[in-house]
């Protein structure tokens, strides 16, 4: 089994080949690519040697195509003030991009 762990912005993903996965929203339409190109680690699946970045490994990327565009499920945050008649209640749903691993290169 081959797989990587590259860096999107401040997060790290350890993906492989054909895997879904979700990460925070990108602008890109459905059925779009996007290279990341910040590979920390690659292991490969012939001899389970990996290669390790200082800090990121020179020529190794990984292409993905976007599947969907979704929301996750409602957060409420609610806020209680005893004895002063306040309170406040506020939702969120946070937006995910669902990314299929086409190759790790």
């Amino acid at each position: 089994m081959s797989y990587a762990v590259f860096q999107s912005g401040i997060k790290q993903y350890k993906v492989s080949t054909g895997e879904m996965f979700p990460m925070e929203k990108l602008d890109l339409p459905v059925g779009g690519e996007i290279v990341f190109d910040k590979v920390l680690l690659a292991v490969d699946e012939q001899d389970q040697k990996g290669q390790i970045g200082t800090p990121y490994i020179n020529g190794r990327k990984v292409v993905c195509e976007v599947v969907e565009q979704k929301k996750g499920p409602k957060v409420l945050a609610f806020k209680f003030r005893p004895k002063k008649h306040s309170k406040q209640l506020k939702g969120h749903r946070q937006k995910y991009t669902v990314l299929k691993v086409k190759t790790i290169a």
